[in-house]
């Protein structure tokens, strides 16, 4: 099967399964060269996920100048000594964790005269290994950045531990998301973005179910 024809029949799964809308599905494109990425592009689609700015340099820099509806997201952890190129290369940045970070992105958007939108990492289960604040820190992290930088947070994201419970987890964000308000959530990825649809993802962060397997 084509990746055109997989994009249609996942695209025809979120509509059927999705309480939001409209929500639109990052195709997560890290460590595929654009090559292989090409046909969806030329296909219409815009949303597309890397998670390290290095590789999204070399792959997007030409493509995004040649295509102004393109939206790129950076889903991967972010270093603040990456900030500048991020706010250069980005869009969307799903990975806000940590107050250094914040600021960091917050002078950064300054100096080049440009907004991103921003989803705020919530670590779920606590788990070492992943990126993203600790719950009982949210709402702390949450009112330093309205408060001390001008960001514009949109929503949470998170990737739940991997112990086949994930609806339990995204249940629990969408919680915490909308305690804050917040419209947009950035949840599921390839084996269970049904599940992220059912508890109210608006940015689904799907790869190998679109593209194939990473070698």
């Amino acid at each position: 099967m084509s990746i055109i024809n997989t994009f249609e029949s996942i695209k025809q799964e979120v509509e059927i399964n999705s309480v939001n809308e409209n929500p639109n599905i990052i195709a997560v494109s890290k460590t595929f060269p654009i090559s292989h990425i090409k046909p969806l592009i030329d296909y219409g689609h815009n949303h597309y996920g890397e998670n390290k700015v290095q590789e999204a340099e070399k792959k997007w820099l030409e493509v995004k100048r040649d295509n102004s509806l393109l939206r790129l997201h950076m889903i991967g952890r972010l270093q603040s000594n990456k900030a500048k190129k991020a706010i250069e290369l980005f869009d969307y940045i799903h990975s806000l964790d940590n107050e250094k970070l914040a600021i960091e992105l917050n002078k950064r958007e300054l100096e080049k005269n440009k907004k991103l939108k921003y989803f705020i990492q919530v670590n779920l289960g606590s788990e070492d290994q992943k990126g993203g604040i600790q719950i009982e820190k949210l709402k702390e992290f949450f009112n330093f950045c309205n408060n001390n930088t001008q960001l514009s947070i949109v929503g949470l994201m998170a990737i739940p531990p991997n112990d086949n419970n994930s609806e339990r987890y995204f249940k629990k964000i969408a919680e915490l998301n909308k305690d804050l308000g917040l419209k947009e959530l950035s949840i599921g990825m390839s084996n269970d973005y049904i599940d992220a649809l059912k508890s109210g993802a608006s940015f689904l962060r799907i790869g190998s179910a679109i593209f194939g397997k990473r070698s």
